[in-house]
This record gives C-alpha cells, sequence and structure tokens, in this order.
C-alpha cells in the first residue's frame, strides 16, 4: 500500500492570519471526516475557508491521483496559514482627515495523504493467476 499525496490552496481569505492559524490548529493532524465535522460547528469566521481548502485537498487525491484512494485514510498531512496580501485602504476622520488602515488577508495551504485501495482477489482469480505463471 502506497501512500499518495495531493494540496490545495486558497489565497485571499478575507480574515487575518493569526485568527485563520486558530481555525486551522483544530483541524492539523486528524483525519479529514473529523476535521470538517469540528470545522463545521466552529463558530469562526475563518472556519468556512479552511474546511473549504481541507474538502478541496481531499478531492484533488481522490479524482486527481490516478490510483483508487480509500476515502476513510485521508488524512491532513500538513495545513499552514500564511500572511496575504495588504490592500491599503483609508477612513474619513474628523476635521475632513483621512486615516490609513490595511485589510488583511490570508493564504492557506493544506496538503493530505492517503492510502491505496487494496483490491480484493477472489480463490478463483488466485487459480488463475497461479495457471498463468505458470
Amino acid at each position: 500500500m502506497a501512500t499518495h499525496f495531493a494540496h490545495a490552496v486558497i489565497k485571499g481569505v478575507d480574515s487575518q492570519p493569526r485568527k485563520t492559524s486558530v481555525v486551522a490548529s483544530l483541524a492539523r493532524d486528524r483525519y479529514v471526516a473529523d476535521a470538517v465535522v469540528i470545522l463545521e460547528n466552529t463558530p469562526r469566521r475563518a472556519a468556512r475557508a479552511v474546511r473549504k481548502a481541507i474538502e478541496s485537498a481531499a478531492a484533488n487525491l481522490l479524482n486527481n491521483s490516478g490510483v483508487s484512494i480509500d476515502p476513510k485514510t485521508i488524512r491532513i498531512a500538513r495545513i499552514s496559514v500564511t500572511a496575504g496580501t495588504r490592500m491599503r485602504r483609508y477612513v474619513p476622520a474628523s476635521r475632513g482627515r483621512a486615516l490609513p488602515f490595511e485589510k488583511i488577508s490570508s493564504n492557506i495551504f493544506v496538503e493530505v495523504a492517503g492510502e491505496e485501495k487494496v483490491k480484493k482477489t477472489t480463490a478463483k482469480a488466485e487459480k488463475e493467476d497461479g495457471k498463468e505463471n505458470k
């Protein structure tokens, strides 16, 4: 049984990296099914973006690996949140002034790993394989 990896990246999430990494740490080193249930019941804004990234990485593994992967064995191998682009904006202040502030975004990287499905062979198929090899 070989282990296969896939990843997904979501850029420009409208949430600060510090707040998003708190949510990402809830899902770190868990199976994908468990992480999705936890994130569905997490009342933070960043939970939806982290859940979508995890589901996207799992779908990439199932659809793009070229081999059949057992969905029960997919686990989160690595998840990281980094700072995204900062947009400079201004807010009106008293006396006609404009005060600057930055809209901060996050980038979410998720890598998942899954085991290849074991093909079940019947006794009849094993006998046929034995006859072909002789």
